[in-house]
């Protein structure tokens, strides 16, 4: 995040209410970019985040796969839809018992317009089974697609990164309908796209 303070960067994180750190959460954001993942663990590392992750970047990323593989992530395969749901089962249940948090992106994967995709809701399903007592917290990303809008030579400079954190949602039971209050609470504070 720092290093791209060298090309304007801001960042402008609103949180709706405090998220509790006594309970497990499941955090729910768009996709944009891969600058989407920095201030998500920066600004809830409180809450020890652990996240649903393609299994292509546990390796080959300095850092970032290293964290992946030991960090208790999730890396899934794709095209291996029973390993993947397992992966994410196993998240879950892992963060009902340490009070942990997880972070899912439903759209499957990153909108690089800004537009938001239609969720795909299974990965999300399987950790609200996994972990009962978890929050779900919507958030909603804008202006990330901006700095890759070029690819990743060069970043565009003077975006105005937003993260908007809205107040939690809590698991009644009705997974379906949790899903698509997430999904409509997400979208709506989605203001910036390509046109």
């Amino acid at each position: 995040m720092r290093s791209t303070h060298l090309l304007g960067t801001r960042y402008t994180f609103r949180m709706a209410t405090e998220i509790p750190t006594d309970v497990p959460v499941i955090f729910v954001a768009n996709h944009q970019s891969m600058n989407d993942i920095p201030p998500l663990i920066w600004f809830f590392r409180k809450n020890h985040p652990k996240f649903v992750s393609k299994k292509e970047l546990g390796k080959g990323i300095p850092s970032v796969s290293y964290n992946l593989r030991h960090s208790g992530a999730a890396l899934i395969d794709r095209k291996n839809p029973k390993q993947a749901l397992g992966e994410i089962a196993k998240l879950g249940r892992y963060i009902e018992a340490h009070n942990r948090s997880a972070v899912i992106f439903p759209e499957g994967t990153r909108s690089k317009t800004g537009h938001p995709r239609k969720f795909q809701p299974m990965g999300l399903k399987i950790l609200l089974k996994n972990a009962p007592s978890a929050v779900i917290v919507p958030i909603s990303i804008n202006n990330s697609w901006k700095l890759l809008q070029y690819g990743k030579f060069p970043y565009t400079a003077g975006i105005h990164f937003t993260i908007d954190v809205h107040a939690p949602v809590k698991n009644k039971g009705n997974v379906a309908a949790i899903i698509d209050e997430v999904e409509a609470t997400i979208t709506a504070g989605i203001t910036s796209f390509k046109i």
